[in-house]
This record gives C-alpha cells, sequence and structure tokens, in this order.
C-alpha cells in the first residue's frame, strides 16, 4: 500500500503544549541544551523557535513522521513501515534518557548541580565535556575554509541519524527544529527562516502542488565548483 492510500489522523505537533513524551524535567533539560547550541542573541535561538517541542514530538512516536500532503494530520503508519519506524525511535529514546542522565551527571561532578541550575557558561563546559570539543567560536565569513573552528559555511551534509552518539544527535535535532518546517512542531512562527531571510513556503500544500518555489534564491548561472563561481562569490562579504 502506497502512501496515497494510508489513513490520515488529524492530530497536529501543537494539539499539546507541553511534553508528549518526555518528563518535564527532561523537557526542560533538553530545551536548555538546545538553547546552547543555537542560543539567543540579537536573534531568537532554539527556545523561541521551541525546539524541545520538535524534538519530544520525534520521540512520541510514529504518529509523527509523515504529515499529509496538505500539511493537515499526519499519515497513520502500519505494519513492517510502522515497526521499523517504531525501532528507530526507541532507540533514539533511549539515546536522549541516557543522555539527559550524562549531562546531569557531568554538571553536578563539575558544578555541583543540575544541568538545569547551571548558568550559560557552566552549561557550555558541560557540553563541551560531552562532545569531547571546544566550544565553536562566532561564524565570519572572512575565516578561512579549514581554520579548524568551524568559520566556514556548512554546505549540504546529509547524515543518518541512526549512527550518530547522543550529542551530535542533538545538535542535528536542533537545526532540525529551528529550520524544518513548522508542521514538525519546531520552527515557532517561522523564526527559523527568518533569521536566516527566508520567506519558507507559506503551507506545506505548497510545495506539493508546486505553487511555492525556491528560484528566486538560485544562481541560473553558477557552475560547479559553485564555491569559487564569480556569481556566488559576489554574494560573499568582502
Amino acid at each position: 500500500m502506497g502512501q496515497a492510500e494510508w489513513v490520515t489522523v488529524p492530530i497536529s505537533t501543537r494539539d499539546v503544549e507541553g511534553p508528549i513524551y518526555l518528563s518535564r524535567a527532561e523537557w526542560d533539560t533538553i530545551e536548555a541544551a538546545t538553547a546552547r547550541i543555537i542560543p539567543t542573541d540579537h536573534h531568537p535561538g532554539a527556545r523561541e523557535a521551541r525546539v524541545v517541542r520538535f524534538i519530544d514530538r520525534m520521540l512520541a512516536g510514529t504518529q509523527f513522521v509523515f504529515p499529509a500532503a496538505d500539511g493537515i494530520g499526519w499519515l497513520q503508519m502500519t505494519g513492517r513501515e510502522e515497526a521499523a519506524w517504531a525501532e528507530r525511535i526507541q532507540t533514539r529514546r533511549a539515546l536522549y534518557r541516557n543522555g539527559i542522565r550524562e549531562l546531569d551527571q557531568i554538571a553536578n561532578a563539575n558544578f555541583g548541580g543540575r544541568f538545569l541550575d547551571l548558568d550559560d557558561d557552566e552549561q557550555d563546559r558541560v557540553l563541551e565535556k560531552l562532545s569531547g570539543q571546544p566550544k565553536p567560536e562566532p561564524f565570519t565569513f572572512d575565516a578561512p575554509e579549514d581554520d579548524g573552528r568551524g568559520g566556514a559555511p556548512a554546505g549540504n551534509q546529509p547524515v543518518n541519524e541512526d549512527f550518530l552518539s547522543f550529542f551530535p544527535l542533538l545538535v542535528l535535532n536542533t537545526r532540525q527544529g529551528f529550520y524544518g518546517d513548522p508542521v514538525y512542531g519546531g520552527n515557532d512562527n517561522r523564526i527559523g527562516w527568518a533569521v536566516i531571510g527566508f520567506d519558507g513556503p507559506p503551507t506545506l500544500r505548497s510545495t506539493m502542488d508546486g505553487s511555492y518555489t525556491t528560484l528566486k534564491y538560485m544562481i541560473p548561472e553558477a557552475q560547479w565548483p559553485y564555491e569559487r563561481h564569480p556569481a556566488v562569490l559576489r554574494y560573499r562579504r568582502p
């Protein structure tokens, strides 16, 4: 049976304001961690975009995997496909539950309290210990591409979530919740898109029926390798 024949369940990631899967303490801890990954500064961050809601709905079960093409409701999976997704979600649940415990263990060992109770700098130190890497420096357009401090803009980086440990999964999910379609629960009020100057599709339906395109963001004359093409370089800051 193809997806076109699946039953649509009229539910939304926003039907419940708070957590569905996570406990309140887990919700608050993950929200705090995502707020250090995409912090609030002169722009809204992960907290304002409700990234934690995206993560909670992702962990809640198979009901929030495939949104209906019109953006109203979600497709109900059955059989082997549902079982396969349930197994994947169960693995992610274990990673998050264990990861939250490790956050608190590191926080307590180094600062004598829960991760949630630490200030921003202390939370950053905990995340550094968890990841095994120093906190990235702020992005700059003029940083060398291979300077080792994250200065170069990221390109298309396909990642299989099923093989990630907790911290890289948390970072990836934070990005997804900040920049993904609001139907999935994050990017509240299209905050993530506004931060990068992207208008975004008005509805999920408009991405399916062809009424919305991203042609205005394209550079038709650009050729591979696009990073060095004059049509691309003219948009780079001097």
